[in-house]
């Protein structure tokens, strides 16, 4: 199977080319100068490079490849979406059809730009199905009483939070919202978190937008979780199976069970 790979920050690009290689599928990767990594110019057969707001560009990438379905791998910072964009002639055209110029929006409207070019765009977990969260307790120790009273009241506020454009995760401590995840990332947030709650414990919940789908966005966790919820004294992370991405998921698990750390999935 052919696959375009639309190309953010961080290792989620690298694992699904890896994984794709391990499945047998040909992937072209079109990577964003301002987030995609220079590495990935030795791990794919093809890329190509576009800037934020050639939406043009990506079209007539994924015509000359003759490719029809296309996923979106890696973080693109929301910051930098409508900061850095230097929108061409379609995408401008697109922007001043929106309702709303926000993330969901400006997908959702490149979405149906692709679909009227014969481009389907697929759920970034496509790729990585067997890096997912997987229901119930993923490392030796399970969440305490007092640990699954905070994630039932977290996974109450971070549910709501999703319903926004804004951050996926929360911090709760003793059944009350410390902080919530705005657009400095789930390590900055915990550490703001950890800052108010004079050493007592904290919980961290992650969930996935209320959509359907898995098209972008996908809350993803990783081994630098664990160095940061150790900092914060976190001592659960509760995240939704099924709609997760667990980086480096054995080595992940490994390091926090020797920190008696909890991982969940709901």
């Amino acid at each position: 199977m052919r696959y375009g790979l639309i190309a953010g920050n961080g290792r989620f690009p690298e694992l699904a080319l890896e994984s794709a290689r391990q499945l047998g599928h040909d992937v072209t990767v079109i990577a964003i100068q301002e987030e995609a990594s220079k590495s990935l110019e030795t791990l794919a057969p093809r890329l190509h490079w576009i800037s934020l707001g050639q939406l043009s560009k990506l079209i007539d990438i994924l015509k000359k490849e003759g490719i029809t379905e296309v996923v979106m791998c890696g973080q693109v910072k929301h910051a930098k979406i409508f900061s850095s964009i230097v929108p061409d002639w379609r995408l401008v055209k697109l922007l001043a059809t929106l309702p709303s110029k926000n993330t969901d929006g400006l997908i959702g409207g490149v979405v149906k730009v692709l679909q009227d070019e014969g481009i389907h765009l697929s759920d970034s977990t496509l790729l990585l199905k067997p890096m997912l969260a997987t229901s119930g307790a993923m490392t030796k120790r399970k969440p305490d009483k007092d640990e699954t009273i905070d994630i039932e009241y977290g996974r109450r506020v971070a549910d709501a939070l999703a319903g926004f454009d804004v951050g996926q995760s929360v911090a709760i401590c003793e059944r009350a919202c410390v902080a919530l995840e705005a657009m400095e990332g789930t390590d900055a947030m915990l550490r703001r978190g950890g800052s108010l709650v004079n050493g007592r414990r904290l919980s961290l919940v992650k969930v996935a937008r209320r959509r359907e789908h898995l098209l972008f966005d996908v809350p993803v966790v990783g081994l630098s979780t664990i160095p940061a919820m150790l900092e914060t004294g976190t001592t659960v992370l509760a995240v939704e199976a099924g709609r997760t991405l667990m980086l480096d998921r054995e080595e992940m698990l490994q390091q926090a069970n020797q920190a008696n750390i909890c991982i969940v999935g709901f």
